[in-house]
């Protein structure tokens, strides 16, 4: 079993084979056993994240820790989003931008509560920790102005755009110790 991360207001529990696999399937009772709460509605529509995370993990095992995790909240386990790195530290896709990337959703009712920023602190936190992590990668859609925002005042700067399956979108970067993380 991987260890949860924890922040102020979240638990970020790893989103393990077996419980991906039970989402793919549509089988919630087993999901929510897994999981030690109720996948969100929105979770269950991303299928794809969850067949290329179990694909990733089968791969190669030593990506499970770095592999997608859900933002509960430890009030009342609410899953109100989730985040991920793309790929274990120094894949060459990154193309010399940074160490890792990070990827993360809010669902629509818990934005614009802080829940982002919580999260992205202590991934990269643990990142840096567990991986050496110094250099960190967003890659955000230009016209998603929360999260360009959010990605600012963490000192994320732009160094590129790129153009994937989901569209243009730039690569932004920032060095660890990000603002505002706990020392």
């Amino acid at each position: 079993m991987i260890d949860d991360i924890a922040s102020p207001r979240l638990i970020l529990r790893h989103l393990d084979a077996d419980f991906l696999e039970s989402c793919l399937c549509g089988d919630i009772d087993a999901a929510s056993a897994r999981l030690g709460s109720r996948p969100a509605e929105g979770w269950m529509e991303e299928t794809a994240l969850m067949a290329m995370r179990l694909a990733d993990m089968a791969e190669d095992s030593a990506y499970a820790p770095w592999s997608v995790r859900a933002l509960l909240r430890r009030d009342d386990l609410a899953m109100v989003g989730h985040i991920n790195f793309h790929t274990l530290p120094g894949h060459p896709y990154l193309n010399g931008y940074g160490d890792v990337e990070l990827g993360y959703a809010v669902y629509p009712e818990f934005r614009r509560q802080g829940y982002a920023r919580e999260a992205l602190l202590a991934m990269a936190g643990w990142a840096a920790e567990q991986g050496g992590v110094a250099r960190l990668v967003l890659s955000i859609e230009p016209g998603n102005l929360p999260s360009q925002r959010l990605a600012a005042q963490l000192g994320f700067a732009k160094v590129g755009q790129v153009r994937d399956d989901d569209g243009c979108e730039d690569v932004l970067t920032a060095d660890w110790p990000l603002p505002g993380a706990p020392v």
